[in-house]
């Protein structure tokens, strides 16, 4: 069985926030989405707590060293163009270090740190559901 294919997939997303308060993206390669700017993320493992999946995941994709990681919210999306359906819990990083690289390009084509009010389109569902929590939290 494929998660997010075959049955509702659970997934995790990671905003990193710098210090001067821009974000990180990718541009995905595969789908969901694929073209699209995301945050980090990917899939829960089996008996993986979703936190430390979003900072595993954020880890393997940026070449970044993540330190804790808040719950900003939840996320559900079907996703009829790419016939996947996703309960995805996405957190909030802005104790990172190191510098960021393309350590997965068969996945992310492209990166930049961007302020939240220049954000580069087409922006992902997951990431516009993350910015919408961040901004509610301001």
């Amino acid at each position: 069985m494929r998660p997010g294919i075959d049955a509702p997939g659970v997934g995790c997303g990671l905003v990193i926030q710098g210090e001067d308060g821009r974000v990180l993206l990718y541009r995905r390669v595969r789908p969901p989405e694929a073209g699209f700017w995301n945050i980090v993320g990917g899939k829960v493992d089996l008996m993986e707590r979703s936190s430390d999946a979003a900072r595993r995941e954020a880890e393997e994709e940026t070449g970044l060293t993540i330190g804790g990681a808040d719950f900003l919210c939840l996320s559900e999306e079907i996703l009829p163009a790419d016939s996947q359906h996703w309960i995805s819990l996405i957190y909030l990083a802005r104790d990172v270090r190191g510098e960021p690289r393309l350590t997965e390009p068969d996945k992310l084509s492209e990166m930049g740190w961007f302020a939240l009010n220049d954000l580069p389109k087409p922006l992902s569902v997951f990431a516009s559901r993350a910015f919408a929590a961040l901004a509610a939290r301001a």
